[in-house]
C-alpha cells in the first residue's frame, strides 16, 4: 500500500515491567482496582492492593495468550495471572489503530496452548500517524454501530427463545379440567444398557445416545465428531424407535439432569444406563410428545434436579423421577392437540431465532470486511 510501512510485531512494542499478577481464585467481586485477565469481558474481577496496580500512562493492548482475546485498556488495572500479555505500542503507532490492526493477525487456534508465538510472526502495516487516527476513528464509529445492532439482535434472539418457554409454561401449568398424578402412575422409566467394555468406533450404523446427546432445554443434539457408534452384538431390546421418549438421569454437563429427548429416527439409536426410556402405561392417557414438554417445565426440571445425589456428578433414579407429580389432559387426543400447537409455536420461534442468528453472523462478517478495508488502504 502506497505510503504505508510494515515492521515486525516485536519492533512495534516497548518493553514493560509487569506488576504482580493475581491468581483467578483470588479475584474479588468488588474492590478498588479492576482486574483485567484473558476472558472475553473487559473487567474480570477486582483487587484492593494499590502496590499491584499496573499504571497506564499511554493506552495498551492486553492479549490473552490462551484465548486470543484482544482488549484496549486506557485505565490503571491489575493483571490476572493466567496468560496475560501487555502490549504497549511504540510512539509511532496510535494505540487504537494498533489495537484494530492486531485483529488482522492470523492466529489459528492451538486449543489451550499459548498463541503469543504466532503473534510474534505478525507484521504490522501502518500509514502516517494522522491517517492512523483517521482510520481508528472510522472503525470506532462503525464498530459502535455494529455493537449496538448486535446487542439488539442478541436481545431479540433471547426473547424469541423465552417466548416459547413462557408459552409452554402458561399452557401446561394449569388445572381447569386436567388430571394430576405422579409420573410413576403414568409411566415406567427403564434404564438403558450398560455398555461398559463393549466396542465402539468412530463410524457405524448404531449411535449411542448419552446425556451429551441432549440440549439443556431438551431435544436431540448431534455431537458431530464426538458421536460414539456401537459395533458389537446389538442388544435389540435397547434399539430405539422414532418418537421414543428419553430422560437424562445424570448431570453429564450443567443443566442436563432431567432433560428430555424424542428419538429422531427408527432403529439407529441405542441408549446407555445414564438415560431412562419413558414408556406410558396402558392404563393411563399418554403421548410422548406431550410429556416431552411436561418434562421440560421449570417446576418439573427443578424437582428432578432436587432429587439427585452425588458430589462431582449428580444422579437421579426412575423411582425418584416417578415421585414427581404432574398435570395433564384426560385424553390422549387432547394431549396430541396441545403437543401439535406447541410444535407449531416452536417452529415459528425457531424461524425467528434463525433470522437473528443470521443477522449476528452478518454483523461479524461486516466487522471482518471493515477491518480488511481499513488495513488494505481502502478507507
Amino acid at each position: 500500500m502506497e505510503g504505508w510501512e510494515s515492521v515486525q510485531f516485536e519492533d512495534c512494542i516497548e518493553s514493560i515491567v509487569y506488576s504482580t499478577k493475581v491468581q483467578r481464585k483470588d479475584f474479588l467481586s468488588e474492590g478498588a482496582y479492576p482486574i483485567v485477565s484473558q476472558e472475553e469481558s473487559l473487567i474480570n474481577g477486582f483487587w484492593d492492593e494499590a502496590g499491584d496496580v499496573f499504571e497506564v500512562d499511554r493506552p495498551v493492548v492486553v492479549f490473552g495468550d490462551h484465548t486470543r482475546i484482544l482488549k484496549y485498556i486506557d485505565f490503571d488495572f491489575v493483571l490476572g495471572a493466567d496468560g496475560v500479555k501487555v502490549l504497549k505500542p511504540r510512539p509511532f503507532l496510535d494505540p487504537r489503530f494498533f489495537f484494530y490492526q492486531l485483529h488482522t493477525a492470523e492466529l489459528n487456534s492451538l486449543g489451550y496452548a499459548r498463541h503469543y508465538r504466532l503473534l510474534k510472526e505478525h507484521r504490522v502495516s501502518f500509514p502516517a500517524f494522522a491517517d492512523q487516527r483517521r482510520i481508528a476513528s472510522i472503525l470506532d464509529e462503525a464498530f459502535e454501530g455494529i455493537a449496538t445492532a448486535k446487542a439488539h439482535a442478541e436481545k431479540n434472539l433471547r426473547n424469541a427463545r423465552e417466548v416459547f418457554a413462557q408459552s409452554r409454561e402458561a399452557t401446561l401449568e394449569r388445572s381447569d379440567g386436567w388430571l394430576e398424578a405422579s409420573l410413576s402412575e403414568l409411566c415406567e422409566i427403564r434404564h438403558g444398557y450398560a455398555f461398559a467394555g463393549e466396542h465402539f468406533a468412530t463410524h457405524g450404523e448404531h449411535v449411542l445416545l448419552t446425556p451429551g446427546s441432549f440440549f439443556e432445554t431438551g431435544g436431540f443434539r448431534d455431537r458431530g465428531g464426538k458421536t460414539k457408534y456401537f459395533v458389537g452384538a446389538i442388544p435389540l431390546a435397547f434399539v430405539l424407535d422414532e418418537g421414543d421418549l428419553l430422560v437424562a438421569m445424570t448431570e453429564q454437563a450443567a443443566g442436563l439432569l432431567g432433560s428430555p429427548l424424542l428419538v429422531p429416527e427408527d432403529g439407529r439409536y441405542l441408549h446407555n444406563q445414564r438415560l431412562g426410556r419413558v414408556i406410558g402405561r396402558d392404563s393411563a392417557p399418554w403421548t410422548n410428545e406431550f410429556f416431552f414438554h411436561v418434562f421440560n417445565l421449570r417446576r418439573v426440571r427443578a424437582e428432578i434436579h432436587a432429587s439427585a445425589s452425588g458430589v462431582k456428578v449428580r444422579h437421579t433414579s426412575p423411582a425418584k423421577i416417578g415421585a414427581v407429580r404432574v398435570k395433564f389432559p384426560p385424553t390422549s387426543g387432547e394431549q396430541s392437540a396441545l403437543a401439535a400447537a406447541l410444535r407449531d409455536l416452536a417452529e415459528d420461534c425457531h424461524r425467528l431465532q434463525a433470522s437473528y442468528t443470521r443477522k449476528l453472523a452478518a454483523l461479524d462478517e461486516l466487522k471482518k470486511s471493515l477491518l480488511h478495508q481499513a488495513f488494505s488502504g481502502a478507507l
